[in-house]
C-alpha cells in the first residue's frame, strides 16, 4: 500500500483570503493561464475534480476550458495556508504537518538587500566578494552582472520576495563543489536570521544563452519539530523524496530519494518508487510549473506543462494498486498573469484519489496540514498536533 503525494509547484487556484497582505489581490494561477492560453483541457485533472474546485471558493472563478463535470473520480477541494509567507519551504512545511508563525525573516527588497555584516562574513569565510546584493529575478542579474563576475569571480548574491539567499556562479568561474561549499557558508550565518533557504543556482553558456542547470541545490532551515516524514520514519513506514524534496526538508526522515531537477525525470522516480515492495509514502515535487514558467511569465509554457502532467497522469493512475492512495496539490501560487515575478499568495487545489472510492467535496480546509493528519490517519499511526484528516470523509464504493 503506498500513499503519493505530489506538489504541483506553484499551482494555485484563486487568491486567499489574506492576499491583499501580499499584494496579490486578483491572483489566480490556474483560472488566469485558462483565460490567457484559450482554454485549459486537461481531461485528466477534470475527471478527478480539478474543475469542480472554483466552485467551492469564496467568488472562486471557473478554470476556462476546465469546467466541472458530475461525479469527479476523486475527492476534491482547496486549501488555505495557516503559515506566515507563501514560499516554498512554508508551503512544504505546512503540507508536512508545521505552522511557520511567526514566518521567515525577508531581506529587504531593495539594495542592499544583505546586512552588512552577514556579507563580510561570508566573503572572509569563502574569499571571494559579491556582487549584486538586491532583489531580482534570476535569469536577468545573470545577463547583468556577468561580465563583473568573470572579471573578478564574485559570487552574484541576490534575494526575492520570498525568505532566499541566492548564490549564482558559472561554473567556468567557480566550481560547482566550490558553490555547494559556499553556499553551506551561507546557511550557517543565515540561521540566526531564520532565512528559509540559501539555493546555490550554477549556470552554463554565454551572454545572451545563458543557462541555470539542474545542479541547482536548497539549503533549508533546520524544522523546529518533527515533520510527518520523520513521524513516518519512526512508525516503520519508508518515505521517498522525489525532485528537491530531499532540500526542501532539509533531509529530515527520508529512508531514499531521487534528487530530479524538472519534472519529466520526477515522474519517473515516481514510477520507480510505485513498484517498491511493501508499504510507503512517496513525496514528490514537480518542479518545472515554478521554475520555468511562473517565475519568468510565461502562460503559454505553463499550460503545456499543465497538459503534459495531465497526460502523464492518464497514464500513471492504472498502475496504481487497489489499496493506494494519491493525493495532488500545491505549495502556493505563482500566477504567470501577475504583476512582478513572485509567488502569489493563493488557496491550492486538494485532490484526493483511491481507486476503490468514490469521489466527494472535501471542502476548504484550514491549513495545509491536513494533509499531514489524513497520511497519519491513512497509515494508522495517531493523530499529531495539527490539521483534521480529510480520509475518513470518503465513502467507499460497494
Amino acid at each position: 500500500m503506498k500513499a503519493i503525494l505530489i506538489v504541483l509547484d506553484s499551482v494555485g487556484i484563486g487568491e486567499a483570503p489574506d492576499a491583499s497582505d501580499y499584494g496579490d489581490v486578483g491572483s489566480a494561477t490556474l483560472q488566469n493561464i485558462g483565460t490567457s492560453v484559450g482554454g485549459l483541457k486537461l481531461p485528466t485533472l477534470q475527471r478527478l475534480g480539478l474543475g469542480n474546485i472554483p466552485s467551492l471558493l469564496p467568488n472562486g472563478s471557473p478554470i476556462k476550458g476546465c469546467p466541472a463535470i458530475k461525479n469527479p473520480q476523486a475527492s476534491y477541494g482547496a486549501m488555505q495556508e495557516r503559515s506566515q509567507g507563501k514560499d516554498t519551504i512554508t508551503g512544504h512545511w505546512e503540507i508536512a504537518g508545521l505552522e511557520i508563525n511567526p514566518g521567515f525573516h525577508n531581506f529587504k527588497m531593495t539594495p542592499p538587500s544583505f546586512p552588512a555584516k552577514l556579507l563580510a562574513a561570508f566573503e572572509k569565510e569563502t574569499g571571494r566578494p559579491i556582487i549584486g546584493n538586491t532583489a531580482a529575478s534570476g535569469t536577468a542579474i545573470i545577463e547583468e552582472l556577468w561580465t563583473p563576475h568573470m572579471e573578478t569571480g564574485a559570487w552574484i548574491c541576490y534575494t526575492s520576495a520570498d525568505s532566499v539567499f541566492q548564490i549564482a556562479a558559472h561554473n567556468d568561474v567557480i566550481p560547482l563543489e566550490e558553490l555547494y561549499r559556499g553556499c553551506e557558508i551561507a546557511r550557517s550565518l543565515c540561521d540566526p536570521l531564520r532565512i528559509g533557504r540559501v539555493i546555490a543556482r550554477p549556470f552554463t553558456g554565454s551572454p545572451g544563452a545563458f543557462e541555470r542547470t539542474e545542479d541547482r541545490r536548497d539549503y533549508a532551515y533546520i524544522p523546529e519539530e518533527p515533520l510527518i516524514t520523520e513521524r513516518l520514519i519512526a512508525a516503520g513506514i519508508p518515505v521517498y523524496a522525489v525532485g528537491k524534496i530531499e532540500d526542501i526538508l532539509a533531509h529530515r526522515g527520508i529512508t531514499e530519494s531521487i534528487h530530479s531537477g524538472r519534472t519529466e525525470a520526477a515522474q519517473k522516480a515516481v514510477e520507480h518508487f510505485l513498484q517498491k515492495e511493501g508499504d510507503g509514502f512517496i513525496f514528490a515535487n514537480f518542479i518545472d510549473f515554478d521554475m520555468l514558467y511562473g517565475h519568468r511569465r510565461d502562460p503559454e509554457g505553463y499550460a503545456a506543462a499543465l497538459r503534459q502532467t495531465d497526460h502523464w497522469l492518464s497514464q500513471f493512475l492504472p498502475q496504481l494498486g487497489k489499496d493506494d492512495l494519491l493525493i495532488l496539490t500545491a505549495d502556493h501560487g505563482n500566477d504567470p498573469t501577475f504583476k512582478g515575478t513572485d509567488h502569489t499568495r493563493e488557496y491550492v487545489p486538494l485532490i484526493v484519489y483511491q481507486p476503490t472510492h468514490s469521489g466527494k467535496p472535501l471542502g476548504i480546509r484550514h491549513g495545509f496540514y491536513d494533509i499531514a493528519q489524513s497520511l497519519a490517519s491513512w497509515f494508522k499511526m495517531g493523530s499529531i498536533p495539527r490539521g483534521r484528516s480529510f480520509i475518513q470523509t470518503q465513502t467507499k464504493e460497494k
